[in-house]
């Protein structure tokens, strides 16, 4: 394949994800949420209790930039801060009964919304091409 196409395909695929989250945010409960606490949140969700720290190094952003998403999830009720279980002079947060429920009500209303378009918008036969493509995808992201 030319150059040129790969880098028409590469830009297309940017401009179609990019819609895709904006679309899924938008039908999501989590739409209140900024894309970095929404982040935080999931990494929580995934890895358990972390400390500032962790997170910033995890998310690929300075501590202080941490520590202002923190205290805004935590202003909401949607994390919690414990005293770390080994070294009393750090702290770990995690999810809050409030913020397991917020990402599970958006996970519900990003795949009830994406179940009625493929369902409207898509033959079986189109449904299935979608579905083959999905490993290959899955690689690019992995890679």
């Amino acid at each position: 394949m030319p150059r040129s196409d790969r880098a028409r395909t590469a830009d297309e695929l940017t401009t179609l994800v990019s819609q895709m989250s904006r679309k899924l945010r938008a039908v999501s409960s989590e739409a209140e949420l900024t894309p970095s606490q929404n982040s935080v949140m999931g990494r929580l969700e995934r890895t358990g209790p972390a400390t500032t720290a962790a997170l910033a190094r995890g998310e690929l952003v300075r501590p202080q930039s941490m520590r202002a998403t923190l205290a805004a999830l935590e202003e909401r009720a949607l994390v919690v801060r414990a005293p770390h279980p080994t070294d009393g002079r750090q702290v770990v947060f995690s999810l809050t009964p409030e913020g397991v429920e917020l990402l599970g009500s958006g996970r519900r209303a990003r795949r009830g919304w994406l179940a009625e378009a493929l369902d409207a918008e898509l033959t079986p036969e189109e449904h299935q091409a979608l579905a083959a493509v999905l490993p290959l995808l899955r690689r690019l992201v992995e890679a």
